[in-house]
């Protein structure tokens, strides 16, 4: 085992240490969730920012500017970042003030129970389908800076993001999204002012600056629509998000906390991106999602290379704490403890980290199986996401449709993009999915009216 491994694994081991001491301060299921709805603005911004800023955005969009240009990175950070806007500006108070703990509480507020948990069964696979991005990103780092095999890597990553997720809760997640969020700043910036310092910005770019777009110039207006569609709409009614909003201390530290996120999150995010651009005409035959581990050891000497890595470790451990606590917090707090009946706190906090820990197991086998993370990322946004968004649209601004309504839309989305997506192959199979949602929803509401009507 090499120096630089055991530097990042003591990097790690501090995390596990610091999620079991706060763990220690957990007394109820609201501070293993929201933290109690104590987080100030500091907190806040970080949270999100930490917890947005994973895998993806790190591994994955360094890997798509590397192959593909821009065109490969409409996603991330440009469709995520404004997605952040958007929660920001239009749902971030709305959502704190009905005081909810997940997202599915929406649902049963406004169209009860059913549409609850058939929310539930469509929100957890896109919790673990990141997560299982983040695992597969942290074997990637790991598999990077040693002589160990990918398998092996995802294996060791797996059971430190488990460990470390199912102790801490949102209470660990947010503090520590504070820590990591300024050593991921510190160290891409790092990298950023060295790579210009090198002169290779202005090689690259100069020299090769016709190949940069990559296919941008050739796509139709409904392709660069579904492109940016995904991330935006997508990640929209992610659970992630939602839980760190709600998690705030009042809805003005909500709504400003997410808007200062987003352009925190955009402005760093570019600088993946970059690396991703300039390797590629300087450093090519790199394995993709390794790209950015081996810009860090083109630039960076000794010791300030695992500061990079520690960066690496923190954007990646930011995020999988937060998917897989998004997943078990729907599943034991939306679908196992309702059927429980009365249960002590501790119970309930209990059910919710075995509930965690079953989920980072699944999300384990979804890293050791998938061809990138990039591509798991992009799927996690666009599963069964399309009738989420329309039901929470509606019901979170109009009195419009109940729970046929509800029903309709989230069953008609999601067999329209599966449909779409796996077995007929559509080029727009987000964008379908939305519209037949929509049309869905509309459809209900309607017929809801019309037998209200009729009823003596």
């Amino acid at each position: 085992m090499n120096w630089m491994l055991c530097s990042v694994l003591g990097y790690v081991l501090a995390q596990l240490v610091f999620g079991f001491v706060v763990s220690r301060k957990i007394r109820s299921e609201a501070d293993y969730l929201v933290a109690g709805r104590s987080l100030g603005l500091g907190l806040s911004v970080f949270t999100v920012f930490a917890t947005w800023f994973g895998a993806e955005t790190c591994i994955g969009a360094t890997a798509q500017a590397y192959g593909a240009g821009l065109w490969g990175v409409t996603a991330d950070p440009f469709g995520y970042a404004v997605c952040l806007l958007v929660f920001g500006a239009l749902l971030a108070v709305p959502m704190w003030k009905r005081k909810l703990t997940t997202l599915a509480d929406l649902f049963r507020e406004r169209y009860g129970a059913l549409p609850e948990r058939v929310v539930v069964v469509l929100l957890v696979p896109t919790s673990v389908m990141w997560a299982g991005a983040q695992i597969r990103a942290f074997g990637q780092v790991l598999g990077a800076t040693s002589e160990l095999a990918l398998t092996s890597s995802i294996t060791i990553a797996a059971a430190v993001v488990i460990v470390y997720t199912a102790m801490g809760g949102m209470l660990a997640d947010a503090l520590a999204d504070f820590a990591q969020g300024l050593v991921l700043l510190f160290g891409l910036v790092m990298m950023l002012v060295l790579m210009i310092a090198s002169g290779d910005v202005e090689t690259a770019l100069t020299q090769h600056q016709g190949t940069v777009l990559g296919h941008a110039a050739t796509a139709s207006g409904l392709e660069l629509l579904e492109a940016w569609s995904v991330p935006v709409l997508g990640s929209l009614v992610a659970q992630e998000l939602v839980g760190r909003v709600v998690a705030a201390r009042s809805p003005e530290i909500a709504r400003k906390g997410t808007l200062i996120a987003a352009a925190m999150y955009l402005a760093t995010g570019l600088i993946p991106v970059l690396v991703g651009l300039v390797a590629a005409r300087l450093l090519p035959g790199v394995e993709p999602e390794q790209v950015l581990v081996h810009q860090a050891a083109r630039y960076f000497p000794g010791f300030a290379r695992v500061i990079f890595l520690g960066a690496l470790v923190s954007a990646i451990l930011s995020t999988v704490d937060s998917a897989l606590l998004a997943a078990g917090s729907l599943s034991a707090h939306n679908l196992v403890l309702p059927l429980m009946g009365d249960v002590s706190e501790t119970r309930k906090v209990r059910i919710n980290r075995w509930a965690v820990t079953f989920f980072g197991v699944i999300a384990y086998g979804l890293a050791l199986s998938t061809q990138g993370v990039y591509a798991l990322v992009e799927e996690a946004s666009a599963f069964g996401t399309a009738g989420v968004v329309v039901c929470v649209m509606f019901g979170l601004f109009t009195e419009f449709g109940g729970t046929r309504a509800a029903l309709a839309s989230l069953a008609t989305g999601i067999l329209v993009y599966l449909t779409g997506q796996h077995a007929l192959h559509w080029p727009q199979p987000f964008l379908a999915s939305l519209l037949a949602a929509t049309l869905a929803y509309l459809a209900g509401a309607f017929s809801e009216l019309s037998a209200a009507r009729s009823s003596p």
